[in-house]
């Protein structure tokens, strides 16, 4: 019995050593890597891994530009996290009311997740064109056709709200993704509770303030994580609606040019450095969190 548990385990570990060996070279190790030029001179193809101690981070945060990408990405991050959760949510107690159709519109709202974000992004670019005369398109022209003329704008040609507006398609995309974590949520509670507060006089929005938001919080923190992480390292959503424009840079996309473009490897792997801190600093607390509340239970 013993000789067969043993052999058992023996598969268990070749089964899931290919994995592990691939997470080991090709995350961690290529993190490991990434930390070390990022500490290093190197400039140029010829790899130069002299050391220069933190000069390029602190460089970094005395370039005018990288400031611009942090203030880019905290507006960016704020837009479409909120939005996301607020409308997911809308979504989510909509579809609880036991409509009719419930399963294509659940369909419909959820759909946008499975395209990518350069798909989003070209579309998005379209219905967002600046253009105005006769080349006007996309949402300024289905405003200027409603005698909606207010509401025509330049969107993400925009100086300083730029960045804002692309934060529309990419709550558009993700919103179906957060109704469906809500809508679990809700329908994992118990009728029963529901009816014990309206017994009581509840009313359907104290109902939801008390008693349901609170419960469905674990939920708004998964999706918090989930939507900040993915905010921070944004990329190809903003370079195909906007391309290369310093108005419009974050992390990730000065990360690219830094590194491909000017060569400049030390200071692009201090840019993926920085990137990694911050997404540990959001969902490292997370996880300690989530594994506290399953030792609890």
């Amino acid at each position: 019995m013993r000789k067969r548990v043993d052999k058992e385990r023996l598969l268990g570990v070749v089964m899931i050593s290919p994995s592990i060996l691939a997470v080991a070279i090709f995350i961690y190790y290529f993190i490991l890597w990434s930390a070390r030029v990022s500490v290093s001179k190197w400039t140029g193809l010829m790899p130069d891994y002299t050391y220069v101690k933190l000069q390029n981070f602190i460089g970094l945060f005395h370039d005018p530009r990288f400031s611009i990408d942090i203030r880019n990405t905290l507006l960016f991050t704020l837009l479409f996290v909120s939005g996301s959760l607020i409308v997911g949510l809308i979504l989510a107690i909509l579809l609880d009311q036991d409509l009719k159709g419930e399963s294509f519109f659940r369909s419909l709202f959820i759909f946008p997740m499975a395209i990518s974000y350069i798909v989003t992004g070209v579309a998005w670019r379209w219905l967002m064109n600046p253009a105005a005369g006769g080349r006007i398109s996309g949402l300024n022209l289905l405003f200027d056709k409603l005698g909606l003329d207010f509401l025509i704008n330049s969107w993400y040609t925009t100086r300083v709200w730029g960045i804002a507006f692309i934060a529309i398609p990419a709550i558009w995309q993700m919103s179906g993704y957060v109704m469906a974590l809500y809508l679990g949520g809700l329908r994992s509670i118990p009728q029963e509770i529901r009816e014990a507060a309206r017994v009581d006089g509840a009313t359907e929005v104290e109902i939801y303030r008390h008693i349901i938001l609170p419960m469905i919080r674990p939920i708004t923190l998964s999706a918090l994580i989930i939507l900040g992480h993915m905010s921070l390292k944004v990329f190809d959503l903003i370079y195909s609606i906007a391309g290369k424009q310093v108005a419009l840079d974050v992390p990730a996309i000065y990360m690219w040019q830094v590194t491909f473009d000017g060569l400049f490897y030390g200071r692009g792997a201090a840019i993926g450095i920085l990137l990694l801190i911050s997404v540990a600093v959001l969902i490292i607390p997370y996880m300690r969190y989530s594994l506290k509340t399953e030792e609890s239970l």
